[in-house]
């Protein structure tokens, strides 16, 4: 499903407008991220849990040159999702 599709379902299960459905989903989305970004969690209950992780930095090798290359600290965003987000998959 991409974005598209999600927001026609969401206009149909919600009965909104494809453009409402668009406008809460962006929001939904920035919302989302700007969380993230100032280091907080999102949980949705039921459905799972975003947060931001610290990668710490190591060593890698270049596939090329066999190299070795430093790979520098991150942050990434992690999910995890929820009981019966995983119940709906199984």
């Amino acid at each position: 499903m991409n974005k598209t599709e999600l927001i026609n379902a969401i206009a149909e299960k919600a009965n909104i407008t494809k453009v409402d459905a668009k406008n809460a989903l962006d929001a939904a989305i920035e919302a989302i991220g700007g969380a993230l970004a100032a280091n907080d969690k999102v949980a949705l209950l039921g459905f799972g849990t975003f947060s931001v992780a610290e990668k710490g930095a190591r060593t890698g090798i270049n596939p090329r040159t066999k190299e070795k290359i430093e790979i520098p600290a991150r942050k990434a965003v992690k999910f995890k999702a929820g009981a019966e987000l995983n119940a709906k998959v199984k």
